[in-house]
C-alpha cells in the first residue's frame, strides 16, 4: 500500500528501510526523518504522517533498544547516590 503519495513511498519500502537501518546500527532510534533520508526522499505535505507513524510503530524493528529504555530514570538514580 502507498503510504506517502507525494513521494510515492510504500509500506514495504518503509519496512525495508527500517530493516536496513537496524542491520547497519542495531542501537539506532528510528524516526520518520531517518526513514525518509534512507529512502533518499523528503517529506512534502505531511498528510501521510499518521499512516507513516502507524507503519513504523507496527514494525518490530522500530522499538527502542532495551539498554536505552528508562535511561533517564537510571541517570536520575545515579545522581542521588
Amino acid at each position: 500500500m502507498i503510504v506517502c503519495h507525494c513521494m510515492n513511498i510504500s509500506e514495504d519500502e518503509i519496512r525495508r528501510a527500517v530493516d536496513w537501518m537496524r542491520a547497519s546500527d542495531p542501537d539506532t532510534i528510528v524516526t520518520p526523518g531517518k526513514v525518509y533520508r534512507a529512502l533518499g526522499k523528503k517529506a512534502d505535505c505531511g498528510g501521510c504522517l499518521p499512516l507513516f507513524m502507524n507503519t513504523l510503530e507496527s514494525h518490530p524493528g522500530t522499538g527502542v533498544p532495551a539498554e536505552l529504555c528508562d535511561l533517564q530514570g537510571r541517570r536520575a538514580g545515579r545522581g542521588s547516590e
